[in-house]
């Protein structure tokens, strides 16, 4: 089913929306909470809460994008969600990995003008991942967005892994010298 009749049967507040959104999307969002979380059940329940999620936000939002709506969605609840595990317990999934390798170039948040920053920072990645190769890029966002392994990027690029590597080092570099030439590091 196209994605502007998915809006429109949530619009309609027809409960098929979520039918549809699951059979379409369900995979893609099971996969970036597992990226995440590493545990079947509560990477299903992030999924049934982004159901619940887009069913109060459709209507008032409509988005253009329904994938990245979603995935969003997923992505935020998911990390919620490893927040709450690993304040009881340390370790597993993908999640430590990417922010520990992401620390080196990424400025510290803090202070009240904190939003301002952030803003800032987030045109200066966006402009940044604009000027990267599409493959890079596509690297870097399963890496650092997405949160996948090193493992599943290398298979889904038929690329070793070893490859992969070098490339993520080589676009965290291009990163960090970016931001320091923009002022942020």
């Amino acid at each position: 089913m196209e994605d502007s009749r998915i809006v429109a049967l949530y619009w309609a507040r027809n409960e098929d929306a979520i039918a549809e959104t699951d059979r379409k999307y369900g995979g893609y969002c099971r996969a970036i909470a597992m990226n995440i979380l590493s545990d079947h059940g509560d990477a299903e329940e992030c999924v049934n809460d982004t159901w619940l999620q887009t069913w109060n936000a459709i209507p008032p939002h409509r988005p253009a994008v329904l994938s990245a709506f979603l995935g969003a969605i997923t992505r935020r609840l998911s990390l919620d969600r490893w927040r709450r595990n690993t304040r009881k317990k340390r370790g597993g999934g993908q999640v430590p990995l990417a922010l520990e390798e992401l620390s080196q170039c990424v400025p510290a948040s803090g202070g009240p003008e904190e939003a301002a920053r952030l803003s800032e920072l987030t045109h200066a990645l966006e402009v940044f991942l604009k000027g990267l190769s599409s493959r890079d890029r596509d690297l870097f966002l399963c890496r650092y967005w997405y949160l996948a392994s090193i493992r599943e990027i290398a298979q889904a690029f038929r690329l070793p892994e070893s490859r992969v590597k070098v490339i993520l080092f080589r676009t965290r570099n291009k990163l960090k010298i970016y931001l320091e030439q923009e002022g942020f590091l």
